[in-house]
């Protein structure tokens, strides 16, 4: 089946969503005086937390690290914290930014994780965005060569970041995360701090981070299997701080 698109402007990807940002948006995004939300989610090197079919995109996206006497791959996720509209969107839904909006704004209504399919119905796109326009998708490939070109560009960024982004985590204190496909830990910076520390990194030969990482979790069960991998378990959290289960209730 085929999939056509066509943005009628209604604004609505632009209200109560954290959008992925590359380093160097989220440096922009804090010289705009927004906020930036860290998540964090990692796998360990014995498979716990991902399905071996992922894995290679997985671990080009993901730090290395320690975690007690277990390996992992932590994924650092800088977003904008959007919580209702966008701090960019004026009163006519339009964008005040559009000519440097992130990549994941241009990218979308598209994935960028290979192994995420696009899924109309759980897109904020009207029906109506999807009942004309330019093909999209034919034949299950994506045939846009533009919107090929920006989401390649965002995965080599997610590549390309990550070991700054976990040399900044360490700065900033933030070494928890979440075992991946059981939640996300989230943690909300302070911003000068934030910007300011991206600023001294810019450009410099990151040290080895000797600070490890530990793992939120959001059940009995899910601890007992990464105490079995040798990994460590959280006992203590910084401020602004949360931990988002993806388990079902």
């Amino acid at each position: 089946m085929n999939t056509t698109f066509s943005c009628v402007g209604c604004g609505k990807c632009c209200n109560d969503h954290h959008v992925p940002l590359t380093l160097h948006e989220a440096r922009m995004w804090a010289a705009d005086g927004g906020q930036v939300i860290i998540l964090a989610e990692a796998f360990l090197s014995n498979g716990l937390g991902l399905p071996e079919q992922q894995r290679e995109h997985a671990e080009r996206r993901s730090a290395r690290v320690r975690s007690a006497d277990a390996e992992a791959y932590v994924a650092i996720t800088f977003a904008a914290y959007n919580v209702g509209a966008c701090q960019n969107l004026d009163e006519d839904n339009l964008c005040r930014i559009y000519e440097r909006r992130p990549l994941v704004c241009r990218i979308y209504p598209m994935e960028i994780n290979p192994h995420i399919p696009l899924n109309t119905a759980g897109k904020d796109c009207p029906p109506e965005s999807w009942e004309k326009g330019p093909e999209l998708i034919v034949g299950g490939e994506l045939v846009d060569r533009e919107l090929s070109e920006l989401i390649q560009r965002s995965r080599q960024a997610d590549r390309d970041d990550i070991q700054v982004k976990d040399a900044i985590c360490a700065l900033l204190g933030f070494r928890t995360a979440a075992l991946k496909g059981d939640g996300f830990t989230a943690f909300l910076p302070d911003m000068h701090e934030f910007a300011t520390i991206i600023d001294e990194l810019t450009g410099q030969t990151l040290p080895e981070w000797s600070s490890e990482w530990q793992f939120h979790v959001s059940g009995e069960d899910i601890a007992g299997q990464v105490m079995a991998a040798g990994a460590q378990l959280a006992t203590e959290q910084p401020a602004n701080y949360a931990f988002i289960s993806l388990r079902a209730a």
